[in-house]
């Protein structure tokens, strides 16, 4: 991947550049954010910029021999380890191929997605101590084609103690010319030896304009609904996908949340009931889909009231709503609703039950709202 087509983050592009320029590259790189943020394209691009036999001035030439295998996953002297499930496979290496399949086609694939393509049974994946031994013994092997080792881990957090202690060694002292690029989405499950063995880079999330542009350019026309879309995802590129991948073509959690409202503030008892029992023959992930949507548009109703529309990011359907709703979110009631959907989005993940589930919505919705 050539740093120009990772999206956005310029600013640590140019810090990258500079530094392979100037020699400064650390041994050992912990990018730090959502992994919808960008951070293995960011890491394939650096790679491919160390790997590149006819760098150019801000980036890899894309032609190379070396730039071809890069691009492809192939290159030799490039290792990748992720969480895999552990009754599959022990290490990454078999289900390379299957991983690598799903990188290529979406390089900011995220965890969920991952664990659906690699096991029907939705286990919970981990880098073990089985890997932290393969990857050892790869990087203790000369480079096959004498220049960089590069071992990029995904979803570093998901190594077990037993994995993030056996490389300690060869992170703090690494064979010569060899780069560690670890990805990670959560510090705080990361053993402390392994931040304070690696230079920390936070990915910062993606600016709207870039989110739509690239929404856009996946032949999504619909620029109302890519709007709302990239305000939802907040900056995450696995998010907005994953809204535009569950047929999120039409407004239909709009519809969802203006017919709560509306039948909660008249306090209309056998349609609330109508609507939770709607909303309980949903899958899953549309129930999640449409609860990520009611904490959306609680946050908008906010920003309209306090900010005068500036901070507002919404299609023009949700606009007009708001233009008439959003004095029901006050600070009486703000809290209740996010305490409300977040409460209910957890719960929904450990499988409640969803018709009580969303008939204690429509009656504590109904509660919050009169508030105001």
């Amino acid at each position: 991947m050539l740093f120009k087509d990772v999206l956005g983050h310029n600013d640590l592009k140019e810090k990258f550049v500079n530094d392979v320029r100037s020699e400064q590259v650390s041994h050992a790189h912990l990018l730090l954010g959502n992994i919808g943020y960008g951070g293995l394209p960011i890491a394939l691009a650096l790679s491919q910029f160390l790997m590149c036999e006819n760098r150019q001035e801000n980036d890899s030439c894309g032609n190379c021999a070396s730039c071809s295998k890069v691009q492809k996953l192939e290159h030799p002297d490039i290792h990748f380890s992720f969480p895999t499930t552990q009754a599959i496979s022990k290490t990454s290496d078999p289900e390379f191929q299957l991983w690598k399949k799903n990188v290529l086609r979406n390089p900011y694939m995220g965890l969920n997605e991952w664990i659906n393509v690699s096991d029907d049974k939705g286990r919970k994946p981990i880098i073990s101590v089985h890997q932290s031994e393969a990857i050892i013994k790869k990087l203790t092997l000369k480079s096959f084609e004498g220049g960089y080792k590069i071992s990029i881990i995904w979803l570093a957090e998901t190594m077990n103690t037993a994995c993030a202690n056996k490389l300690l060694k060869i992170i703090e002292e690494p064979p010569k010319d060899t780069l560690f690029i670890l990805i990670v989405e959560n510090e705080d499950t990361v053993l402390p030896t392994i931040l304070s063995r690696t230079q920390i880079t936070k990915i910062k999330q993606l600016n709207d304009d870039d989110l739509v542009k690239f929404l856009r350019n996946k032949g999504n026309s619909d620029e109302d609904l890519l709007r709302s879309i990239s305000s939802r995802a907040e900056g995450d590129v696995s998010s907005a996908l994953e809204m535009i991948g569950s047929g999120e073509n039409s407004n239909t959690n709009y519809q969802r949340f203006v017919e709560l409202m509306r039948v909660c503030y008249k306090k209309e008892v056998l349609p609330m009931m109508f609507w939770a029992e709607t909303m309980s023959k949903l899958s899953r992930e549309d129930q999640k889909h449409f609860l990520k949507y009611a904490l959306y548009m609680v946050r908008q109703s906010l920003m309209k009231n306090y900010t005068e529309d500036q901070l507002m990011r919404t299609s023009s359907d949700e606009a007009n709503f708001l233009s008439k709703f959003a004095r029901f979110i006050t600070g009486n009631n703000v809290l209740n609703f996010n305490d409300l959907f977040n409460d209910a989005h957890y719960n929904v993940e450990r499988n409640a039950h969803s018709k009580l589930l969303f008939t204690n919505i429509t009656f504590e919705v109904m509660r919050y709202i009169h508030k105001a």
